[in-house]
């Protein structure tokens, strides 16, 4: 065994542990802070976003969320390059006091009525800033375990850090539920929310703390004294082909799958609760985080498996299976938490009646467009309220009109309106196809009574498990694809583009494309395509990994 290998093995068994407890409790904090965002995308698109219509500002919200994420990449390059040139262990530090800093301002932050525009802005500079800090900790996380770990057990030592991506999730969706519980729904609305944000600051120095109690990992170390770190880890990594081959097949055949995966069992699953079925938000927090409950150890179970049977297996079998079972699971779903919307939709469909060239794509992140067709008028109300509908073309200039089972709803054109008239004739129009979906049996919310926790509580752990498939062996798979002296940089970036790219973007494209079609399933033909073409491409390109030496 290389010489790094057994400097790792000198470890005792306690400051194995230690390394471990240490590294993925500091990251549970970074991951709690990064998503208490999503967890409330709901209140912040009212509290942040309200000078446009609620449908648009949950897509604004959403389009913050993944901000963050879009920027995540360039934080892996730069911090990759610090830890490969530096350490470890100081650019930990230096992610962390980002993330705890940007998210306690956030529960600072005046709202969009008190600071009008700036409000937003603000916003969406602090999750650039949390982005790029994310970008930074996770391949330093866990290229310091695995540098720490024996032969042989990477797999068991670095799916610890794997859980603190689920485990940071239910702490902020605990925190919120306690928050929300003990004052109540409408001062959580009003000012509560801000509450999980403000107590960062306690983990930030909690998570500084931990920080500072660890020694540089070992291989880093040596590395260092013989002279051997990289001058310039981004060139080494993506200039030479050598390298940068590996890292686009990283990308594609391992981490933008894993990345949908686990966006579509964690994060999607929750907006489609809360938005689609109607879930009230306090329940689906509470189904989501029972899931999240059962289904974490399963991390430890798949990572400790994958150094007996190999990382490609299992992660390609999570990949394929989450693709063949998306549409009946996420159906379930509608099935178990909202019986009523899912007989709605069989025995009331519902067609628009439109010209096609007045119907547009709604989705517009930088809120310029206004969506003010009479086609545009009436989708936008039937996504509102998550009622299905067919297409259906008219000839040019036709005012929109609405099918609901035997009633007959005429939309107007908004174009050209003032201000007044277009918000009196929205109402009567809503007022009126209020009447109509209701009348059709479409429920304006989940019924509690009628819904079947335990069965939810089984889907959404079903999909929590296929996450745990793809992402309890990938960080070890990761590592082990690239050397020592270039391994932060030339990890994080694909794990990175996958996750802040291919995962991030998944929940805004997704409603988005809901809205477009009027299918309230059709956003997952987005995670099931991505699913398969990395399926796919690792079958072919990605080679097993796990009896490779890493002390090179």
């Amino acid at each position: 065994m290389a010489s790094g290998a057994s400097t790792m093995n000198k470890l005792s068994p306690h400051e194995e542990r230690k390394v471990i407890f240490a590294s993925s409790l500091g990251t549970v904090f970074e991951w709690y802070d990064f998503y208490l965002y999503g967890s409330l995308a709901a209140i912040i698109s009212k509290q942040f976003f309200s000078g446009v219509n609620p449908t648009a500002a949950f897509i604004f919200a959403l389009m913050a969320f993944a901000a963050g994420f879009a920027v995540r990449p360039f934080g892996a390059i730069i911090f990759g390059r610090v830890g490969d040139m530096v350490g470890r262990k100081y650019t930990f530090l230096i992610t962390i006091l980002i993330m705890g800093t940007s998210t306690f301002v956030v529960g600072l932050l005046p709202s969009y009525a008190s600071i009008g525009v700036a409000a937003p802005v603000i916003l969406i500079g602090l999750r650039l800033l949390q982005g790029l800090a994310l970008g930074g900790e996770y391949g330093g996380a866990a290229t310091y375990v695995a540098e720490h770990a024996p032969h042989g057990k990477r797999g068991l030592h670095t799916s610890w850090i794997q859980t603190t991506a689920t485990l940071g999730l239910f702490l902020s969706l605990l925190v919120i539920l306690g928050v929300r519980t003990s004052i109540g729904e409408e001062a959580f609305a009003s000012w509560g929310w801000r509450i999980p944000f403000l107590l960062s600051v306690i983990l930030l120095a909690v998570s500084v703390w931990i920080r500072l109690s660890l020694a540089e990992s070992p291989l880093f170390q040596k590395m260092k004294a013989e002279g051997k770190t990289s001058k310039a880890p981004l060139t080494e990594s993506f200039a030479r082909w050598g390298n940068l081959k590996i890292v686009i097949v990283a990308l594609l055949g391992l981490t933008a799958g894993q990345a949908v995966v686990w966006y579509t069992g964690q994060f999607y699953a929750l907006f489609f609760l809360t938005q689609t079925l109607k879930v009230d938000g306090t329940t689906a927090a509470i189904l989501i985080a029972v899931s999240l409950a059962i289904g974490t150890p399963f991390f430890i179970v798949f990572g400790a498996l994958s150094d007996r049977i190999g990382r490609k297996p299992i992660i390609m079998a999570g990949c394929l299976i989450a693709a063949l079972t998306y549409f009946p699971l996420f159906k379930a779903l509608t099935h178990y938490a909202n019986p009523a919307l899912e007989k709605a939709l069989s025995s009331a469909p519902v067609t628009v009646v439109a010209d096609p060239a007045e119907c547009s794509f709604q989705f517009n992140p930088v809120g310029t467009a206004k969506f003010v067709t009479s086609c545009d008028i009436a989708k936008s109300f039937l996504a509102s309220r998550s009622v299905n509908y067919k297409n259906e073309a008219a000839p040019a200039g036709t005012v929109a009109k609405v099918k609901v089972g035997d009633s007959l709803i005429e939309s107007f054109e908004g174009r050209g309106l003032p201000a007044a008239d277009l918000a009196a004739k929205s109402g009567a129009f809503g007022k009126q196809m209020g009447e109509a979906i209701t009348k059709h049996g479409y429920p304006a919310k989940a019924d509690p009574a009628q819904t079947d926790k335990v069965m939810v509580v089984l889907v959404l752990t079903i999909l929590v498990i296929y996450v745990t498939m793809v992402y309890g062996p990938i960080a070890a798979m990761l590592v082990e694809l690239f050397p020592t002296r270039i391994r932060y940089t030339s990890m994080s970036l694909p794990y990175h583009i996958g996750n802040g790219w291919f995962g991030g973007f998944l929940p805004t494209t997704a409603f988005a494309m809901v809205a477009a079609t009027g299918d309230i399933y059709y956003g997952l033909w987005y995670p099931i395509v991505v699913a398969v073409m990395t399926f796919v491409v690792g079958m072919i390109f990605i080679r097993e990994t796990k009896d490779t030496q890493i002390s090179g």
